[in-house]
């Protein structure tokens, strides 16, 4: 048996007893790839194989099946198998990403190497069927053609408890029939700031795919120089994006788009979506609100994408790929953070148009579902599209103000122009001081005591003591500081004061008890602690000299303890990240290299 002609595959290893209970919808609802037409797995099973004395064993699939790029025609998945990886290590487990999918945290660190074999890929989880994705996309408003799943293999669809369905996948695990000009790899520095990113963005209730474990690995990962690689397990309902629509709609096979669609809405939608003829517009309708809410949060939370290619938009509304993402330090809708992006396509305040833009590009293939038919859509549909197209600027604009009015500590019943008349002279403001984003929100949670203390004849001292705070916090005043704290402290007692006071007082004099409970709940929505990208770095360099626990630790500082007035003595390390950021960590930004 030569090796061009089989593929090896590792068991699952018997010391790794927690397995998730797997439900693989996807691979047995549509068309998959035909040159690798069953399951690796299955087929070893099938032939009843035994395996060798390293526990692999060996079936008639050629490896270049498996892992050569080349174009896959008809069809919306691969089969792939994950690379072993030299030297695994486990490094970090998410506790809330493993219990959503059914598996005690604790069952990772009781036998730590066989862990680190199965979630790096070594080694067969349970009974899983790995697969990959095949999509297209849009990659900086270009269409890019076939892309897929280059470096990420699905491993199933793990229930858990509830029957909440979670598709696992391996970032960084090799090579598959989409990795084109790439190597299937990922490196330490990327997978740690995914890692950590997308569970810090769910503590922030921004939706999010989740994280379930880190994997260092002793593979050589050849760059811009020489790094080691890592091996992410990710998690989401389902990671079917954008492209996945727009590929099979680009190849002009509408049924393939269809039979997505209605999987989609049958398991994702089916409590939102009825069953029917109008069940596409349904569902681009969904996506719309979804979109609007996920982007609404962003931009709440200052959180930059830097990548919002077609292909890395989830059909969810989920944040996902996490690449050169960033959070604001100063506030600056012009921030870019993605360092391959130097005309600012993917910049802060441009997001909310991208991702319009974006859907439209998914509004095509679903329009044409909606005309049962393969012409140019009618009329009607242009009319119908246009309409639901039309649904995001409300939507974005209302969950933006909801989010926002909480920030503000303004908890009542809603007002019409709130975010005109309230938030956007604040975030004038900001701007102009080039403010610390974070810093100024978390600080505001003070800014009920400063209207109190105002009622009750202190001058306006508070307020003009909380605009200093936050002045100092500022990264490179563009204008003068004296008459920007006045101005800031005006804006505390005569635009936001009175709003609060009819929020949280019918209008009258805000007491002091109520403002201390409107401060705390305010606690509750601003995070003192926020993954930026120095940060991200000073985990990453930790990490590089030997304190790789100290990534689980950061991870439980960010999350947990995101919003904490305190932390735990054990975390006490993490409490600079909630101070200034240092000289060498301004302007920090990233690349797409990862």
């Amino acid at each position: 048996m030569s090796d061009s002609a089989h593929t090896r595959l590792w068991l699952a290893a018997g010391e790794w007893a927690e397995r998730p209970a797997w439900a693989d919808t996807f691979t047995r609802e549509l068309p998959g790839d035909r040159a690798v037409g069953e399951a690796p797995y299955a087929a070893a099973e099938r032939l009843g194989a035994e395996p060798d004395e390293d526990g692999a064993v060996a079936v008639a699939v050629p490896a270049a099946r498996l892992r050569a790029p080349r174009t896959v025609r008809g069809a919306l998945w691969s089969w792939a198998v994950p690379e072993r990886q030299p030297a695994p290590r486990l490094v970090a487990v998410s506790a809330g990403g493993a219990r959503l999918v059914g598996l005690e945290p604790g069952a990772f660190w009781r036998d730590a190497r066989a862990a680190a074999e199965a979630w790096s890929g070594g080694r067969r989880v349970g009974a899983s069927h790995p697969w990959a994705h095949c999509y297209g996309g849009h990659q900086f408003g270009v269409w890019a053609d076939q892309l897929g799943d280059g470096r990420a293999v699905s491993l199933g669809e793990a229930v858990g408890p509830g029957g909440a369905r979670w598709e696992v996948q391996l970032k960084g695990a090799g090579p598959t029939p989409y990795s084109r000009f790439a190597d299937g790899y990922a490196v330490r520095r990327s997978s740690i700031r995914e890692f950590l990113a997308a569970e810090h963005l769910a503590a922030l209730r921004v939706p999010s795919s989740r994280s379930l474990t880190l994997v260092f690995t002793g593979r050589t990962v050849r760059r811009e120089a020489d790094e080691l690689g890592a091996v992410v397990a990710r998690l989401a309902p389902s990671w079917v994006r954008f492209g996945s629509f727009e590929l099979p709609a680009a190849r002009r096979d509408l049924g393939l788009v269809r039979a997505l669609a209605d999987y989609v809405v049958r398991h994702h939608f089916a409590d939102v979506i009825a069953a029917g003829p109008d069940r596409y517009a349904g569902l681009l309708r969904a996506v719309v609100r979804r979109t609007a809410a996920m982007v609404a949060r962003w931009q709440a939370v200052g959180f930059c994408h830097g990548v919002m290619n077609t292909d890395n938009m989830s059909v969810l509304g989920l944040t996902i790929d996490y690449g050169p993402f960033a959070f604001l330090d100063a506030y600056d809708p012009g921030f870019i953070c993605n360092h391959s992006d130097p005309g600012g396509r993917y910049a802060f305040g441009e997001q909310p148009r991208v991702a319009l833009w974006n859907l439209l590009r998914l509004a095509g293939p679903l329009a044409a579902l909606m005309d049962e038919g393969a012409g140019p859509p009618s009329a009607e549909t242009v009319a119908a599209v246009q309409a639901i197209l039309g649904e995001y600027g409300p939507a974005y604009r209302d969950e933006y103000a909801h989010v926002m009015r909480r920030k503000l500590g303004l908890f009542g019943a809603p007002r019409a122009g709130d975010v005109e008349a309230v938030v956007q002279p604040l975030l004038d403001l900001l701007a102009e001081a080039r403010a610390d984003y974070s810093h100024a929100l978390r600080a505001l949670c003070d800014a009920p005591h400063a209207v109190a203390a105002a009622a009750a004849g202190d001058g306006g001292a508070a307020a003009e003591r909380l605009a200093e705070r936050i002045a100092q916090r500022s990264l490179g005043l563009g204008c003068d500081p004296g008459p920007w704290q006045r101005r800031l402290a005006a804006y505390l007692l005569d635009v936001y004061g009175p709003r609060l006071r009819e929020d949280a007082a019918s209008g009258q004099p805000l007491s002091a008890s109520a403002a201390a409970a409107v401060g705390e709940r305010m606690r509750g929505e601003n995070p003192r602690l926020v993954l930026r990208n120095w940060v991200a770095q000073d985990v990453i360099e930790r990490a590089a000299a030997g304190d790789e626990a100290w990534v689980g630790k950061a991870l439980e500082a960010l999350t947990t303890h995101a919003f904490a007035d305190q932390l735990p003595a054990d975390l006490a390390d993490a409490e600079k990240y909630a101070g200034p950021v240092p000289a060498w960590g301004e302007g920090l930004v990233c690349s797409c290299s990862s």
